[in-house]
């Protein structure tokens, strides 16, 4: 078969021929349909994940879509260095593939699962947002927030405030449904303002950002806090920003606030599994505006360089798939 593979961490990876994958007990051999080029796969390709391990070659890619021996089109996830989804065939854990709804695009599902799971997980697992309450999503005008908006909005929330730094793509989330947008290329000074007014009494802060802009919006929402007893959920989900905050310790005693994160080991599997399930029986209902950019698996060095716009995720295609031929 042929694979995207990685020779060196942060190096582009090369189309290389490699032996077909052999499936362990609980292991299924797929043949993949499409992988999405998620961060998540670029930060262990770099060797800068916690899961990049240090075997190398690698085989990069963490889910995708693709089919079963017996004809089922399937989502998996769950693979683990050095096998990954970058090839046309790959071996996933039985307990991950999840049957796909009628009528969903292979390409669409691979770009769009990844990062609607960790809004979806960050929104109702570990936030515990319920319907009719209000959420903050810092770094809004990423895939994954714009997902967070989205997904806050279609389970009924009261308030959505979107912040973010491209200016058209907060005039999209506003135009979606979100009720305030705050562009962070204003000054701290404004930016605080603006968060004390309209923030003050979120529920739950959604953050894909951490460093500066974290600083500035905890103070700011603590400081617009009508009632500092109700609790506040900050939910740390990315560090867009930086790996790093300073904290005052005066806030943590002046608003009931719970800061936690959102991720690899933060969930139990169990929940996760329940959470991807429902959120792929969901998909055909959402638009988050991410639009799959499907890219031949063995352009994979030119697509792992590509400047992409604001709502666009590659996704790597087989050439058997690409060009209609059948596995």
């Amino acid at each position: 078969m042929y694979a995207a593979v990685v020779h060196a961490f942060g190096d582009s990876p090369r189309y290389e021929s490699l032996p077909d994958p052999e499936a362990a007990p609980g292991e299924v051999v797929v043949d993949v349909l499409a992988a999405g080029l998620h961060p998540l796969v670029r930060a262990v390709a770099a060797g800068k994940h916690p899961t990049s391990g240090d075997q190398l070659p690698l085989v990069p890619g963490y889910d995708g879509v693709g089919r079963t021996e017996s004809g089922v089109l399937v989502y998996f996830s769950g693979l683990v260095p050095p096998q990954g989804s970058m090839a046309e065939r790959a071996v996933a854990p039985r307990s991950s593939l999840i049957p796909l709804p009628d009528g969903l695009d292979p390409a669409t599902a691979a770009a769009l699962v990844n990062p609607m799971i960790s809004a979806w997980l960050a929104l109702y697992e570990r936030a515990g947002l319920q319907a009719g309450g209000a959420v903050l999503v810092l770094g809004a005008t990423g895939n994954a927030g714009r997902a967070a908006v989205q997904l806050a909005l279609l389970r009924g929330a009261e308030k959505v405030v979107a912040v973010g730094r491209n200016a058209e793509a907060l005039g999209e989330l506003s135009r979606m449904g979100a009720h305030h947008t705050v562009s962070l290329d204003a000054s701290d000074e404004e930016v605080a303002a603006s968060l004390r007014d309209v923030a003050g009494d979120v529920d739950a802060v959604i953050d894909y950002l951490w460093g500066q802009p974290a600083e500035v919006a905890l103070a700011a929402v603590a400081d617009g806090r009508p009632d500092p007893t109700r609790l506040l959920r900050w939910v740390a989900v990315g560090s867009m920003a930086g790996p790093s905050i300073a904290l005052q310790s005066d806030v943590l005693r002046r608003i009931n606030v719970d800061i936690r994160g959102s991720g690899a080991g933060s969930a139990f599997p169990d929940r996760v599994d329940a959470a991807l399930r429902s959120l792929i029986a969901l998909l055909p209902q959402v638009d988050v505006g991410t639009q799959a950019v499907a890219v031949p698996l063995f352009e994979v060095k030119e697509a792992w360089n590509r400047q992409l716009a604001t709502g666009q995720r590659v996704v790597l295609i087989p050439e058997r798939v690409a060009s209609g031929t059948s596995a």
